[in-house]
């Protein structure tokens, strides 16, 4: 009877200890499996979205992005990600080309431990501007209001160019130039609104459809990278008369074609695909 008993205790003891251990291991901290981020070579363009994956026998019960950009700290509340088990994700915004940027992920789950993942880095890097994808693509020069004309730029490339320093000369002369922060889009549009000062970013000059007239683009090492004639200089541009065109002159189609004559205006949008031929401007 006492071998009986001995061995009933002995029993529960085993029990009671591996009950002990089963609820040390279920109530212990989660674990952070991995931490991604796409794109993995960030531009000033790009949102940066950070994945983490995490595993344990306690749910998550909250997951938080910490991260520091330049001189600016920020912490984000992770989402669950749809069709993803056990992966949460929080977008950094796109920072300034160059910034440095660190950051890490913690795990609260229910039980109330935390886990902090290893610190991460990258640096936001641009490719440097194509400038010979910009070209000039709609010219508009027939509104009865200043404020109405319009130059329109297209990006051929697939990459952001950066237009600070790119001039636009008409008639030999600087009306123009681009300031930090603008950009134009791959296959994307940028327009110049507004002749004679009449907009804050228009164009300096006035812009008549019933003169010569010379417009010439410039990257910001005053390279030629297109332009648009009509007649000829004389004995100065815009002394020329000649007959006055209603729509506009538009590369048909956008980026690669020759100007052509178009009634429909396509201010920030996909030109027509054909147009009439204007002879008086020298393709």
């Amino acid at each position: 009877m006492k071998k009986i008993q001995i061995a009933l205790m002995l029993v529960a003891t085993l029990l009671l200890a591996s009950s002990c251990v089963e609820d040390k291991v279920y109530e212990g901290p989660s674990k952070i499996e991995s931490v991604t981020m796409s794109p993995e070579a960030p531009t000033s363009f790009d949102n940066i979205v950070v994945t983490a994956t995490v595993s344990g026998l306690q749910a998550v019960k909250s997951a938080t992005l910490n991260y520091t950009a330049g001189a600016t700290s920020g912490s984000l509340a992770m989402s669950e990600v749809s069709g993803a088990a056990n992966a949460y994700a929080a977008t950094i915004p796109a920072q300034p080309d160059g910034t440095k940027v660190t950051y890490t992920v913690s795990v609260e789950n229910e039980a109330g431990y935390i886990t902090v993942s290893s610190e991460k880095e990258f640096t936001v890097g641009d490719k440097p501007s194509d400038f010979t994808k910009l070209v000039l693509n709609e010219l508009y020069g027939a509104a009865d209001n200043d404020a109405d004309k319009y130059i329109e730029l297209y990006n051929n490339g697939d990459d952001p160019i950066k237009l600070k320093d790119v001039v636009i000369k008409k008639d030999e002369s600087e009306v123009w130039k681009g300031l930090a922060g603008e950009v134009i889009m791959g296959h994307s549009y940028f327009t110049i609104v507004g002749a004679k000062g009449t907009t804050e970013r228009g164009i300096s000059s006035g812009f008549s459809s019933k003169k010569s007239v010379l417009v010439e683009l410039y990257d910001p090492n005053n390279n030629l990278l297109d332009k648009f004639q009509r007649g000829e200089k004389q004995d100065a541009w815009g002394n020329q008369s000649l007959a006055k065109v209603t729509g506009s002159w538009s590369r048909c189609p956008d980026g690669t074609g020759k100007f052509m004559i178009t009634d429909e205006l396509t201010l920030g949008t996909k030109n027509p695909a054909t147009g009439t031929e204007d002879p008086t401007v020298v393709q």
